[in-house]
């Protein structure tokens, strides 16, 4: 099935990652975030689209927080995708000094050492995920990155989505085949291959409950991994400290493997617990849910 290409709107501009990086060089990353209680209470209250889509989650995940309480809790939703956003910038300019714990490591690596192929990890926005692939370079394997093309070239251009093609490169998802036949030799050959798995963008999808409610989840992942027969391992980021990350691939999901209706509860079982295991993300960090849009819609 094809992708719809749908119109999304792009937040952010040369001139406000400018002053950001200027910040974060002049007054370190805590003077950087100073800005953002400014900027982020702008979108609070002239972006009302970037609102009632966070509403839809903070509605969920706070049901007894009244009115004004919402308001908030979506102005530090605000407050911590931009910590996010300056994190990413300082990693991909070369700051070292960002504390990485890894949990799970020595459980990925037995998998990897059961047999020559790579893996998969399924990912979602929540926490940073440039934060979490960078903490991949102690699995020692070439990491690939399945991902849309960036249209926003001064997000592309802030990040340095792609200035490290030497250890993490790019399987852009626009092609006839969406990337599936380069991914399948990446895994072949030891890679491994991280997918967002939170936003359908038109590819088939699964119903599954998330926060008391049903939205739609891709499952080509898990697709992938039946036909590579590897599994999948769930990458999630969360930030704890003002330099510290902790990044969780403890989280390993089986490949569908039975046939025809068989194979189909499986992969619907594989979603819900993809599903399961964000939720879980959600309670123990609330404002680090950077998935902006009303994922129930239309599926309650």
């Amino acid at each position: 099935m094809s992708p719809k290409k749908g119109v999304e709107r792009k937040r952010g501009n040369r001139l406000g990652f400018w002053l950001f990086r200027i910040a974060a060089k002049i007054f370190g990353l805590r003077g950087a975030y100073g800005l953002l209680y400014f900027v982020c209470l702008y979108y609070v209250i002239f972006d009302r689209a970037a609102v009632a889509a966070s509403m839809a989650y903070v509605r969920r995940r706070f049901p007894d927080h009244g009115m004004l309480r919402r308001q908030f809790d979506v102005y530090l939703l605000f407050v911590n995708q931009g910590e996010s956003l300056i994190d990413r910038y300082y990693v991909a300019a070369g700051g070292s000094d960002i504390e990485l714990e890894l949990l799970g490591y020595e459980k990925i690596m037995n998998h990897l050492a059961e047999g020559q192929k790579g893996m998969i990890f399924l990912t979602a926005h929540v926490g940073n995920w440039q934060v979490a692939t960078t903490a991949l370079g102690k699995l020692n394997r070439a990491v690939y990155l399945m991902m849309r093309p960036e249209d926003n070239a001064a997000v592309k251009e802030a990040l340095n989505i792609d200035n490290e093609r030497e250890t993490i490169k790019v399987l852009y998802t626009d092609g006839s085949l969406g990337g599936v036949v380069e991914a399948l030799k990446a895994i072949g050959q030891g890679g491994i291959v991280s997918i967002m798995g939170d936003r359908t963008y038109g590819y088939g999808s699964r119903e599954a409950l998330l926060l008391g409610g049903s939205v739609r989840f891709p499952y080509g992942a898990f697709s992938l991994a039946a036909a590579a027969r590897c599994p999948v391992a769930v990458l999630l980021s969360a930030k704890v400290g003002v330099k510290k990350y902790v990044t969780d691939i403890s989280h390993v999901i089986n490949p569908p493997g039975g046939v025809r209706g068989g194979k189909e509860a499986e992969v619907a079982a594989c979603v819900q617990e993809f599903a399961r295991i964000l939720e879980e993300y959600a309670i123990h960090h609330p404002y680090q849910w950077f998935v902006f849009r009303d994922m129930w819609q239309g599926n309650d």
